[in-house]
């Protein structure tokens, strides 16, 4: 049985690639989507993931975007889980 090992990458103190930009913006538009409506579904949570786990590897600046966003509105009230 094969499994799947995520690496989470580190920054090395380098800027970006205008791909790794490029990436972080598709996932900053995903997640706006996501919880524009104050409401974060199953479906939702699992597209995020998805983005964030396409090429291989999660990244500290994704980890940080998705929590940063999320918990921006979720510290405010404006934000639910919904995973009926």
């Amino acid at each position: 049985m094969k499994r799947n090992i995520l690496k989470s990458e580190r920054p090395s103190g380098r800027e970006l690639i205008n791909e790794e930009q490029q990436e972080l913006e598709k996932l900053r538009a995903i997640i706006e989507s996501a919880i524009a409506d104050g409401i974060l579904t199953r479906y939702e949570r699992d597209r995020i993931s998805a983005a964030m786990r396409a090429d291989g590897k999660v990244t500290v600046e994704e980890l940080e975007l998705a929590r940063t966003l999320m918990q921006e509105k979720a510290a405010k009230g404006q934000l639910r889980l919904d995973y009926s």
